[in-house]
């Protein structure tokens, strides 16, 4: 192994190797502990350590890095206290996360890293959204991000480095091409031969390095960042190496022939590099020694604390709490009318001048208002800029704002969910368009396992609001129709939000903007341009959580969401129905009072809504009021919903599918009580 080690200083090199040796002082210890229970899982890096550490000591303190499992060498050269680490590991408060989640699986702002989730591809784009804040700001920074071979074969891998290449984001892509993911080798994985091949494809710039070689990898990533900084672009950068113990200790090596570690053992990155030192005068055997009693001293140290601290006093209040972020404080907000008061016209009764607009241009008025009260909002969406959006509600934005701010995307929902969460790490906003509500599923995991559960897990917030344009109605066949907010409903972290009417579909996009945590707000899009009303000129607020009363008698309530509003409200007239209608307005979470309310009011329940029947969210609803009201009912809980059926293209048989005929039967059903 050659080391070139150009014009750096003894001091520097010296620096590369103490934190070269300690991660690997750190892991022997480790398996140690692992073998005797104090720890549960162990993902070695032993013989890879030159690439975390060369790359962490190449960037600026303030710089972000995305590691993997095993990149341990990330977190200790940022100098993260050894004590927080090992109660990490061991589930400790004292930990990062709380005892909530393990290993590497962390962020810290204050040591800015960002931990990866167990699906590995995700973190890539959060890196990209990272950079892309950089560049916004225009601040000379690089972002640094790692991949395995084998999670390079996701599909967030492309997403994001293409991403990163047609913005031009300054992020160094790191595959650490150690020739497994898991078991499965390389030639398994996929027919090039090497990384580097795949960086013309993007458009990027491509360098390999011998990722054993820890010099190599400080002075090349040290050369890229300086450059980055000043002409932001991507760069990926594939590191050679070999992994010496299983993907996780409980997994082996025993698929692995014996050869190849005879091979590597040979290139071992720190015996080689600790020789090379002592050959060249750089080190004695008495610093040698030194430098070891001092990180094991540490070590002891650290785990001395971590094991006196005790274990996570569960507490359902904190556990809960933690879930969201704190809410700002309440800004314009509009009146929010009482039990009895009529809420069809917020409008009217705060004296705010009003202006009759469509569902459309409401939504258009409050994302064009929150763009310019907060400047650090952020739009990014399939052809949203210049063509407006395929429903034109950012028509106009990128003459107003720029088109720093008004992003056209690749056709990448993943990759633009996870920028929008990096976006949100640098304290900015960031509103993520889903041409078609059906398409999110291709951004699924970064939702449900990004944007949800990142407060929880380390108490970095998501500011997102991902706009979903939703439901049947238009003969748009089975996938540009479907209502999915039920997928939705089910997961904590997440807000869910689906107006009805122009009003509260303006002053709930606001509030979803405000709001710190991850909002889906649904817009149905068969009521774009079919239902307006006088919506207030001002920028304003409705409350995210509050349920409206629209309609208000004795004889049943109606408890439903978005066109089932409508739906309700058309058929209480037509058949002179003395009822309730709520509208819940917000789906997660939903408004119990007044549900509560409108229960022990009526005693009669239909729950309806336009999703399909099976997991729809009238089923949890329904069982909610069994739990707590059963003592108002007077007559079964109905549930009416669409078949449970795709939806169908020919308008016919989309009909049947649509609940509104099931609802008029249901009606009559119930005044049978």
């Amino acid at each position: 192994m050659h080391f070139d080690r150009k014009d750096y200083a003894n001091e520097t090199l010296l620096h590369l190797y103490r934190h070269l040796l300690k991660p690997r002082l750190i892991e022997e210890k480790m398996l140690i502990l692992l073998r005797q229970g104090k720890i549960s899982k162990w993902f070695s890096g032993i013989g890879q350590e030159a690439i975390s550490v060369g790359s962490t000591l190449a960037l600026n303190p303030d710089e972000y890095i995305l590691p993997l499992h095993r990149n341990l060498g990330v977190f200790t050269g940022r100098d993260i206290p050894l004590d927080r680490l090992f109660a990490q590991w061991q589930g400790k408060a004292h930990g990062f996360t709380k005892g909530r989640d393990r290993s590497f699986h962390f962020g810290t702002n204050e040591y800015h890293i960002v931990g990866m989730i167990s699906h590995l591809g995700p973190q890539l784009a959060v890196a990209g959204g990272i950079a892309l804040a950089d560049v916004l700001d225009e601040k000379p920074k690089v972002t640094v991000t790692y991949s395995g071979d084998g999670g390079a074969s996701e599909g967030d891998f492309h997403e994001a480095l293409n991403v990163a290449a047609v913005w031009q984001l300054p992020v160094i892509f790191i595959i650490e091409n150690n020739g497994y993911g898991l078991s499965t080798p390389s030639n398994e994985q996929f027919r090039f031969r090497y990384f580097v091949d795949k960086g013309p494809a993007y458009g990027m710039e491509a360098v390999q390095v011998d990722g054993n070689n820890v010099l190599e990898v400080y002075d090349t990533v040290k050369r890229l960042a300086e450059d980055l900084r000043q002409n932001p672009r991507p760069v990926l950068l594939e590191a050679l190496t070999f992994r010496m113990r299983g993907h996780e200790e409980a997994s082996g090596t025993k698929y692995v022939p014996q050869e190849l570690f005879t091979e590597w053992a040979a290139k071992d990155p720190v015996e080689n590099y600790e020789k090379w030192l002592m050959q060249e005068g750089i080190l004695d055997e008495e610093a040698r020694m030194r430098y070891r009693e001092t990180i094991k001293r540490e070590i002891e140290e650290g785990l001395r604390i971590a094991e006196a601290e005790p274990l996570p006093t569960p507490s359902l209040e904190q556990e809960i709490g933690d879930m969201y972020a704190e809410l700002p404080v309440a800004s314009d907000q509009l009146p929010v009318a009482g039990e009895d008061e009529d809420q069809n016209d917020p409008a009217t009764d705060n004296g705010q001048p009003a202006t009759d607009k469509r569902y459309v241009d409401a939504i258009s008025d409050g994302l064009r208002q929150s763009m310019e009260r907060f400047p650090e909002l952020v739009l990014m969406g399939q052809d949203i800029a210049e063509y407006g959006g395929v429903f034109k509600i950012t028509d106009g934005f990128v003459k107003q704002f720029g088109k720093g701010r008004v992003r056209n995307t690749p056709l990448c929902e993943s990759a633009i969910v996870g920028a929008a969460l990096g976006l949100s790490i640098k304290g900015k906003k960031a509103m993520v368009e889903m041409q078609f509500a059906d398409f999110v599923t291709c951004g699924f995991n970064q939702i449900i396992n990004n944007l949800a559960k990142t407060h929880y897990r380390w108490g970095q917030n998501a500011d997102v609001v991902v706009r979903m344009p939703t439901g049947a109605g238009t003969a748009a066949g089975p996938f540009h129709s479907q209502s999915n907010e039920a997928w939705f409903t089910h997961t904590p972290g997440l807000k869910v939000v689906y107006p009805s009417n122009p009003v509260d579909a303006k002053g709930l996009l606001c509030a979803a903007i405000e709001d710190p945590n991850p909002v889906m707000f649904f817009e149905h899009k068969l009521l774009y341009r079919s239902l307006s009303a006088p919506v207030p000129d001002a920028y304003y607020t409705t409350p995210i959580g509050q349920a409206a009363l629209v309609r208000e008698g004795q004889e049943m309530s109606i408890i439903t969401y978005g066109a089932g509003v409508h739906w309700a409200t058309a058929l209480a007239e037509e058949l002179h129905l003395d009822c309730d209608i709520i509208d819940l307005r917000t789906l997660l979470p939903w408004d119990e009072a007044a549900v509560r309310r409108t229960v022990e009011k009526t005693g009669r329940i239909i729950l309806l809504h336009e999703d399909t029947l099976t997991g729809g969210l009238a089923g949890e609803i329904g069982a909610w009021i069994a739990e707590n009201c059963f003592r108002s009912l007077d007559a079964p809980i109905m549930r009416v919903a669409s078949l449970d059926t795709a939806v169908p293209f020919a308008p016919s048989l989309e009909k049947q599918f649509l609940p509104q005929q099931r609802l008029r039967q249901a009606v009559e059903k119930m005044r049978g009580y």
